[in-house]
């Protein structure tokens, strides 16, 4: 079965203000390409953590059948969230530590719905620090943010 690497990224101008999302989905057999698809879209008024959260969410929605699948982001928010936090947030009725209700909530339940399909695994690697296909997702995020930030 090829394995799927998805770079994601979110892009806000203004927080909140327009921004976009965009994902690089790269499927490899061994060592060779087989396939290489990007993705992007954008809200007119929204935060740049809700555009992370679109870039890992479409990436894993986009896929048509059950997949082995590593989301790599550069949102240390995406990751932690993903990976640890949304236990807590589950068992307390998505609730925090604190109490209070999950920011986002609508998208980490997306999020997590759409993850239950696959075997993901999160990797988190710093942004702008010339990684060649994160660089491609923030080109992407930027590009899916650009018809509403002509028009805010």
């Amino acid at each position: 079965m090829p394995h799927i690497t998805a770079y994601t990224d979110g892009a806000c101008s203004g927080n909140p203000g327009p921004g976009g999302w965009g994902a690089l989905l790269i499927a490899r057999d061994g060592g060779s390409v087989l396939k290489q698809r990007e993705l992007s879209g954008g809200e007119r008024d929204t935060t740049n953590n809700r555009m992370e959260l679109l870039g890992a969410i479409n990436a894993l929605e986009s896929l048509s059948r059950p997949s082995e699948i590593t989301v790599i982001t550069d949102s240390a928010y995406v990751k932690n969230g993903v990976t640890t936090w949304i236990h807590g947030w589950k068992r307390n009725g998505w609730r925090t530590s604190q109490k209070k209700p999950v920011k986002n909530e609508d998208l980490w339940r997306r999020l997590d719905e759409a993850q239950q399909r696959h075997q993901v695994s999160w990797e988190w690697v710093k942004g702008h620090a010339g990684h060649p296909e994160n660089e491609k997702a923030d080109e992407l995020a930027r590009a899916g943010m650009a018809p509403f930030k002509a028009k805010a």
